[in-house]
């Protein structure tokens, strides 16, 4: 079974996003004083490490409930059935939107203040604009009007309390209803 080139092209985008951004910010702040601090460090690092969790905490769970999308014998981290229970009944894209953290988490685990202010808000909108133009593109070809009933229902992203709890929780309740 092997993952699908859409999937592929995605993989390496966020990887060319995070090393790169890494790379050039580091060049940019090398010399800069708040970069060779200790204490904004020790700080940066420590709430880098918090959202790169929440990023990854947001993935599994999403991932758990998408495993039911899964039917047959298809490429790794692919679905062939709509998913709309768990998590996905409060937000249509809970994995990527967890996910979207990422670039900021690795911004202030490394210290980048370039990163930080510049880079990373550039690649969340980056991924926000994949979501909405070839996720969603890619998800209403496969399901039609299935997914297009259900995209008039479910947000892409909800900031309810209820749902963020839900998505970053570390109980993952699959049966629970909002």
């Amino acid at each position: 079974m092997h993952t699908s080139s859409s999937v592929v092209i995605r993989i390496v985008l966020w990887l060319i996003m995070i090393i790169g951004g890494t790379i050039f910010s580091i060049l940019n702040d090398y010399d800069r004083a708040i970069f060779n601090s200790l204490l904004f460090h020790i700080a940066s690092f420590s709430f880098g490490l918090f959202l790169i969790f929440l990023a990854f905490r947001a993935a599994g769970n999403g991932g758990r409930e998408l495993t039911k999308g899964r039917v047959g014998d298809i490429p790794r981290l692919e679905t062939n059935k709509l998913v709309t229970t768990g998590i996905y009944s409060c937000m249509r894209h809970p994995m990527l939107f967890g996910l979207t953290l990422l670039p900021l988490g690795v911004a202030f685990l490394i210290g980048s203040p370039t990163f930080i202010t510049f880079v990373a808000p550039i690649e969340m909108v980056f991924i926000v604009f994949m979501i909405t133009i070839f996720e969603e593109m890619e998800v209403s070809k496969k399901f039609g009007e299935d997914y297009a009933q259900y995209r008039e229902k479910v947000p892409m992203v909800s900031f309810k309390w209820s749902c963020l709890k839900w998505l970053f929780g570390k109980k993952y309740c699959p049966n629970k209803r909002l």
